[in-house]
């Protein structure tokens, strides 16, 4: 049983950051119930859902949200729920008829998710985007790069899950908590790049203090200085130095085996090319394995950079159990843990529909209305075919 358990959530399908947000709660224990689209169950799968990571541990039901019936079918669900969570664009959900007004209406207690790129206001709501727009405007992908090169992207993990589908996870609990307490749910407004600015919170303050330039890879932790940074090895692998403090700089002088009276002052910027050109000739005459057995468990702040299948194999990951393997899909386990609730995958990712008919029967619907819902087609229940 983890934390979360006893709680219902409806998620209306989507991608991105609403399922990362669904996945998180479903593994905390929360009951997630996904409605993905007749349309999804109707066609079938040309693949195994399993690999849909971030539907894990969700139950799915298929509904025809462009038929009266479906909605309120839907929304029956919802008044039984905790929280409700989705990812459109704002005003899709209320042209279905399942806008927060309704919503709340019908349960006052409910927490309304909503995340989407810009908010829910302001001039650009409207406009189409992915993560890479969202932290563009917000001066974070301004931020990321080396010095006198273009900025780069890192990946989708800033806007949509770091700022997206964390933050939604975030407010919703924090949002349920309140509903609890006080017995009056509310609309939790996620957006990207609010999340994304909120995680820069520490570098606003470096900025504010001096000690934080714009111009990217001039900084402590950027690239800028000598000792956080990336390094080629012989066999053209890398390794990370994030040697910051002067205790474990030292370390790392060290077992660089450079002589210390040569070492130019650590926080002089305009030392900075030299004490790196100093590094990169020590790291580039050995191996990545090499570098790893001189700094073995000291505190210079050095890990090899891995790829993600040498990560999966990693003694660290293997005898925390970091990695688990579920339905022969290697995936990171639950995250963060805890000492008494054990969060963990309670199921695979479904087929959209799977669970249609006892999720209805569970959730109150009568043997009558799920036929009657079931012949005309407003619900669907799929199963996997034979590929």
């Amino acid at each position: 049983m983890g934390p979360l358990d006893g709680l219902k959530i409806v998620e209306l399908a989507g991608i991105g950051p609403a399922p990362f947000c669904g996945m998180m709660l479903a593994d905390m224990g929360a009951e997630v119930l996904r409605i993905d689209r007749a349309s999804s169950a109707d066609i079938g799968l040309n693949g195994e859902p399993k690999f849909e990571v971030l539907n894990r541990g969700k139950q799915s039901v298929a509904v025809d949200l462009k038929a009266p019936t479906g909605v309120a079918a839907v929304l029956r669900l919802v008044a039984q729920a905790d929280a409700l969570i989705e990812g459109f664009r704002p005003g899709v959900t209320e042209r279905l008829g399942l806008g927060p007004e309704v919503c709340l209406k019908l349960n006052p207690q409910l927490v309304y998710g909503r995340v989407t790129g810009w908010g829910q206001t302001g001039p650009m709501a409207q406009v189409a985007g992915h993560d890479a727009n969202y932290i563009a405007l917000a001066g974070v992908l301004n931020a990321i790069g080396r010095r006198g090169e273009k900025p780069v992207p890192p990946i989708n993990l800033i806007g949509d899950f770091g700022g997206g589908g964390m933050y939604l996870a975030f407010g919703v609990v924090s949002a349920i908590l309140s509903s609890k307490q006080t017995g009056v749910g509310q609309v939790v407004d996620a957006a990207m790049i609010d999340g994304a600015l909120s995680l820069m919170a520490g570098i606003f303050g470096m900025r504010a203090e001096g000690n934080w330039q714009d111009e990217r890879g001039t900084n402590a932790i950027d690239t800028g200085a000598p000792f956080y940074e990336v390094y080629e090895t012989s066999d053209h692998k890398y390794v990370s130095i994030g040697a910051i403090e002067g205790r474990f700089f030292g370390e790392l002088i060290k077992r660089l085996e450079l002589e210390i009276e040569n070492i130019p002052d650590q926080w002089d910027r305009d030392n900075w090319p030299t004490l790196k050109e100093m590094i990169e000739k020590k790291i580039i005459s050995k191996t990545q394995d090499e570098w790893t057995a001189i700094f073995g468990s000291s505190d210079a702040c050095y890990a090899p950079v891995l790829s993600i299948e040498e990560s999966t194999q990693h003694r660290h990951m293997r005898e925390r159990k970091t990695f688990i393997n579920h339905e022969g899909v290697v995936q990171p386990a639950p995250a963060p843990r805890f000492s008494m609730t054990e969060p963990k995958i309670n199921s695979a990712p479904p087929l959209p529909g799977e669970h249609t008919v006892p999720v209805l029967e569970k959730w109150g619907f009568s043997q009558n209305e799920i036929t009657e819902l079931l012949d005309a087609k407003v619900v669907l229940s799929a199963k996997l075919k034979e590929i």
